[in-house]
């Protein structure tokens, strides 16, 4: 076993006896998109909790084995398996699917887990299903995948058979997740459409969950300067170019920025697009950033957008309303869940380019009491989506305890009411949520700090213990240097009197 990217300490909680679980990815950190996102915050979380996490995903370049990694901030086993880079796309990899099944059971074998967790009903997926199954391993699966989007990205479908290719793709993500104990997808929404596209019963519905501490701040929501973010995957499902056109449309003296933060197969033709509507200036695409600048990503924002069509929750709308920024969204599968129209946000229909730019400038010229109304109803609809709610869930269901109460306080109907004007008691819920969640994002950056400082300290000292170690092994050189010069010159003296010496005998 390798270390790799670090440690950090783990902390155990909970009464239950700690659990032994697999996740199953097809796509996992370093890649970033929402599964490999939500796999790695549900895994860290496990590990914090005290339970036993091995991840199974693909390599990420040519090194593959068993490692420990450090995953959101908790160190844990991941076995890379060998994969191979898809041309059509810029991050994914592929794994050889005809040999995995002996892999993943002899994985099992060696493990042996209370439960395996997929994170799709892919190549990695199903041969962890069968593997388990034959093993009589508890199997959950969450479905983070359209077909839609896959298809999109296939090189080989015409597109005169995409439809069809769409119903038979539901058809075999079906036959797979059948097989599982239980399936769960983040919302109600989605589950609706796996049920009905895929034929799965009982789907169940639980929010990715995010832990709203690390994206809360002080920084009121301003249009003084106008500034519009999107975040993800550069891809043409996300349909950012709408963004642009909408963003194009708004009046010249809002002088509105756009930050674009992510990468993908559509940066190139985006950025001509910028070019071509006479934007380009106030357009910066930022391509990925670090952990520690996402968060002032989203504090820097008037409103976030999200143009996509193919939502099946959204990670990053979740983490926008975490900052406290008001959202506009297509009103396209998912994203209704989180943004409600008018409470925290705006809604338009999917590439209607007029409506997203009135409902951009309905925000980007609000009143500060209305951007702080739109914001605290941010604030208060995020709290239904409490991580340590989601992972108390899934340890339950890796456990086999199913109930009612096997759903995220998403679901619940007190969260699809009409807000408006938080009442005074929940805005002070919020204003007491937001300075607890601030102080503890104080106290993480103060810890950071000094976990910085500490390592500085240490390799302060470490260079002036090197630097001493040098000079010390300097001078031990020059002293075995001066001795064996001596000693050579005593050898040469001794050689020169024996020679000395023969030559008298020979006279």
């Amino acid at each position: 076993m390798i270390e790799r990217f670090g440690v950090t300490e783990v902390v155990a909680t909970g009464t239950n006896k700690p659990l032994t679980v697999v996740i199953g990815c097809d796509t996992f950190p370093p890649d970033i998109n929402g599964a490999s996102r939500f796999a790695e915050r549900l895994a860290g979380g496990l590990s914090r909790h005290g339970n036993n996490v091995h991840v199974i995903a693909p390599a990420f370049d040519r090194n593959y084995g068993t490692f420990t990694e450090v995953i959101d901030g908790s160190p844990m086993t991941v076995h890379r398996i060998k994969s191979y880079k898809l041309p059509q796309h810029k991050t994914l990899r592929w794994i050889w699917p005809f040999n995995l099944e002996s892999k993943t059971s002899k994985l099992l074998r060696e493990i042996k887990p209370d439960a395996v967790h997929i994170q799709s009903h892919l190549i990695m997926g199903r041969a962890l299903v069968n593997s388990a199954k034959k093993q009589n391993i508890r199997v959950l699966a969450t479905n983070h995948i359209m077909p839609e989007n896959l298809i999109k990205y296939s090189v080989i479908i015409p597109k005169f058979f995409e439809k069809t290719a769409m119903k038979m793709a539901w058809a075999d993500a079906g036959r797979i997740l059948k097989k599982v104990d239980f399936v769960t997808t983040p919302t109600r929404r989605a589950a609706e459409l796996l049920e009905a596209a895929a034929g799965v019963k009982d789907v169940l519905a639980i929010s990715c969950g995010i832990d709203a501490s690390k994206f809360a701040n002080t920084t009121p929501t301003s249009n003084a300067e106008p500034r519009v973010l999107f975040l993800g995957r550069l891809d043409y499902e996300k349909h950012i170019h709408n963004l642009l056109k909408a963003v194009a449309m708004l009046p010249r003296s809002l002088n509105t920025q756009v930050e674009i933060v992510g990468d993908g197969g559509e940066r190139e033709f985006l950025q001509n697009l910028a070019v071509e509507l006479g934007i380009s200036k106030n357009v910066k695409f930022l391509g990925h950033v670090t952990e520690k600048e996402l968060p002032l990503a989203y504090e820097r924002a008037t409103v976030f957008a999200m143009p996509s069509i193919a939502e099946l929750q959204s990670i990053a709308t979740m983490e926008a309303m975490a900052s406290g920024r008001p959202v506009v969204a297509a009103d396209a599968m998912a994203l209704p869940h989180l943004v409600h129209d008018g409470d925290n946000g705006y809604l338009f229909q999917p590439d209607d380019v007029v409506e997203f730019s009135e409902k951009l400038k309905a925000v980007l010229t609000a009143t500060p009491e209305e951007l702080e109304r739109l914001s605290e109803n941010s604030l208060h609809l995020i709290q239904a989506h409490d991580i340590e709610r989601t992972i108390t869930i899934f340890e339950n269901l890796y456990r086999g305890d199913a109930d009612e109460s096997s759903t995220s306080d998403d679901n619940s109907d007190d969260y699809y009411a009409p807000i408006g004007l938080l009442s005074p008691a929940l805005h002070n819920r919020v204003q007491a949520l937001r300075d607890r969640a601030r102080a503890l994002r104080e106290s993480a950056l103060d810890l950071r700090e000094r976990a910085e400082d500490a390592r500085e300290e240490v390799r302060e000292r470490l260079v002036e213990f090197r630097d001493e170690a040098l000079e010390r092994t300097k001078a031990v050189n020059t002293r075995v240097k001066r001795s064996a010069s001596k000693t050579a010159q005593k050898a040469k003296d001794a050689v020169e009197r024996a020679t000395d010496l023969l030559k008298g005998e020979d006279d």
